[in-house]
């Protein structure tokens, strides 16, 4: 009996202690979007037509890893719409639903 607990203890330790790593994940991901859509914010709010060789980079390379088509676009032909909408599109992905969420 006392094994099966520990056992059974261990297991849900073992559970908890992955879904803490899958919801930081998960919030890195955000905050990285969040910080992204920042960045082409105020591109748009200076009427800036011109995306930083960085900023373009590092935008392409996360929609890369997160394998959203518009990764597969050369970088110097994507307008900043584009660019928000794609990364719009990640973090939808990535928010938790609920059952109760209406869709």
């Amino acid at each position: 009996m006392i094994q099966e607990t520990c056992t059974r203890i261990e297991q849900l330790e073992d559970y908890w202690t992955s879904e803490i790593r899958v919801r930081h994940a998960r919030r890195n991901k955000i905050r990285e979007i969040d910080e992204l859509l920042n960045q082409f914010e105020m591109l748009n709010l200076a009427d800036e037509q011109t995306i930083p060789a960085e900023l373009c980079f590092r935008v392409a390379g996360f929609l890369r890893v997160e394998g959203h088509p518009l990764a597969q676009r050369s970088p110097d032909t994507v307008a900043i719409p584009d660019w928000m909408e794609a990364l719009y599109d990640v973090q939808d992905g990535l928010m938790i639903r609920f059952p109760d969420d209406i869709d």
